[in-house]
């Protein structure tokens, strides 16, 4: 898929699956089958397999091609699949031309391993990933990469970068960086469901879900409510169902994926558990989860 066409199709729920493991932390492919079939049901707009919320940082450049195989297979076609990279100049690289060589329509750059690092060495790190492949790029914003209106300004000057993923959910930086790029890039809310409101009230039309892995019914409800400016509904949705669960995920470190993946586990997807230094979830929160069940029952 060219750059220009990629960009095209980002409009909506852009859904982020989780990578299921088993109990000795070996790759649950069919698992990821089981998952993915039920996800493609729902009109998304786009699928990263193995990125954040898939654990990218968890698995090996090797086991990443084989979960982007088995989602390009289940997908056929239906959706743009992106696949993730990261961690360094030389891995950053690797991964993105195997990600291009197994058949995927875009690229998600990570930030590399190096925090703070001068604007200078990060355009040139951004630049040669997105000069590994054809294929349009887009550029995560998380963790310490909490980029300025400048530096982003730099970043757009690759020919190649089609949009920005913002994860730090700081909407005044946000605008700020949309006010002085306009329509250079597409602009994608990527902190959170939760963050939708804050998004879509500056303009933002395409947000990544991680409810999309247990209610893809409910991410699409999201951004269309957000969208078409039904504030009373959203708030409705936000307040119910969607703080309470991030409330939980922001308890500790990593929570974010497995919550998601114990929810997923109870409404007969396949979660699993999330490897190491990811925690579970304690029994009492198990508990808990399960607790929202009924309420989700409409959107599951």
């Amino acid at each position: 898929m060219k750059p220009d066409e990629l960009r095209s199709k980002l409009g909506g729920v852009i859904s982020f699956p989780v990578t299921p493991f088993n109990k000795d932390y070996s790759l649950d492919l069919d698992g990821l089958r089981k998952n993915l079939r039920e996800l493609l049901k729902h009109p998304l707009c786009a699928i990263v397999p193995a990125a954040g919320t898939g654990e990218l940082f968890s698995v090996s450049p090797a086991e990443q091609l084989a979960i982007i195989q088995v989602t390009l297979e289940e997908v056929n076609g239906k959706v743009p699949v992106l696949a993730a990279t990261g961690f360094n100049y030389p891995l950053g690289i690797e991964l993105a031309k195997q990600a291009e060589h197994a058949g995927v329509d875009g690229i998600l750059a990570f930030p590399p391993y190096y925090p703070n690092a001068d604007v200078s060495g990060l355009f040139d790190y951004y630049e040669a990933i997105a000069k590994a492949t054809s294929l349009g790029m887009i550029i995560y914003s998380r963790d310490w990469a909490n980029y300025s209106p400048s530096d982003v300004e730099k970043f757009s000057k690759i020919k190649t970068l089609i949009a920005y993923k913002d994860g730090q959910g700081n909407i005044r930086r946000y605008q700020m960086i949309k006010t002085r790029l306009g329509d250079r890039l597409h602009w994608i809310g990527g902190a959170g469901d939760d963050c939708v409101p804050g998004y879509y009230s500056i303009g933002v039309r395409t947000y990544t879900s991680s409810i999309a892995n247990v209610a893809p019914k409910l991410s699409l409800k999201l951004h269309e409510l957000a969208a078409e400016g039904h504030s009373a509904e959203l708030d409705r949705l936000m307040n119910e169902m969607v703080v309470p669960m991030y409330e939980l995920r922001a308890r500790r470190k990593g929570y974010e994926v497995s919550a998601m993946k114990k929810m997923m586990d109870q409404i007969g997807l396949v979660g699993g558990v999330s490897r190491p230094p990811l925690p579970e979830v304690t029994p009492a929160e198990e508990r808990e989860i399960e607790s929202w069940l009924p309420k989700w029952k409409t959107w599951l």
